[in-house]
């Protein structure tokens, strides 16, 4: 099981989009994907049409059980509109998490839930949220790969050097060497404040961005209107077509690391 992380300490980046899409992209090749909603703020939950505000059942029980078991786990399972696309949903008590982050083990609680269904799943990737604390340091904790959604504007150039200081920091923390892409979001090629942005960002950070951008597309507000994922909703669009390429790249950069 792979497991990637999505994550930005900015919000309105595009985490979701890229969560969903490239779990609907991976499922379409037959993989066996979870995507697993952290965020307090249940974007994920709510783009597959489930309330995370009435949620009685949602990843606050990873953190909530004192020894989960498998069927705990799967019992917290939703569907969503990909045969291979499952969901395991957030909800509101998520943001009580934060008190409980003394807790010993508590960062933890995430690499431990997953390493049950370790051979359900072929990937599953974290929507984080946008707060540097328990719940990004747990997602940060349990994945191989991280992927940092920016967008293609000027405050978005802060945003990402706290986080890049922040994978650092939890990295050093976690004595583990966490791989991560810096995805380019929301490119408006028209604009000057689009083109400049992304040349800053390839220009500060060449090792670790992917080539390319996602596009302002609004077929991802399409989609997610009616519960698909963009795949699905509109498979000749630009922008999936940009996320296509994206997983492309990921897949081939697992491979070589694989070999190496």
């Amino acid at each position: 099981m792979r497991v990637w992380a999505v994550a930005n300490q900015k919000g309105g980046v595009g985490k979701t989009t890229t969560a969903v899409t490239l779990g609907g992209l991976l499922a379409e090749r037959g993989e066996r994907v979870l995507l697993l909603d952290l965020d307090p703020h249940g974007s994920m939950t709510s783009y597959f049409g489930y309330d995370p505000d009435i949620l009685k059942s949602s990843s606050f029980n990873l953190f909530a059980a004192e020894d989960l078991t498998l069927p705990q786990f799967e019992k917290l399972l939703l569907a969503t509109s990909s045969e291979y696309l499952t969901l395991l949903p957030s909800s509101m008590a998520l943001a009580t998490i934060e008190r409980r982050a003394t807790v010993e083990g508590m960062g933890l609680k995430v690499s431990r839930a997953l390493a049950l269904a370790w051979d359900k799943y072929d990937y599953v990737l974290i929507d984080s949220p946008p707060v540097l604390g328990a719940l990004m340091i747990n997602a940060l904790a349990a994945s191989e790969r991280l992927l940092v959604p920016v967008q293609t504007e000027f405050l978005a150039l802060k945003g990402l050097e706290r986080m890049i200081r922040t994978i650092s920091m939890v990295t050093r923390s976690l004595k583990k060497n966490l791989h991560y892409t810096i995805v380019p979001t929301m490119f408006d090629r028209r604009t000057q404040a689009s083109v400049k942005t992304l040349r800053a960002m390839r220009n500060t950070y060449p090792e670790s961005i992917w080539p390319a951008m996602i596009p302002v597309d609004t077929r991802f507000r399409d989609a997610s209107k009616e519960g698909e994922v963009p795949s699905q909703h509109a498979p000749g669009s630009r922008g999936v077509g940009a996320y296509q390429s994206l997983l492309k790249y990921l897949l081939l950069q697992q491979q070589q690391r694989k070999q190496a």
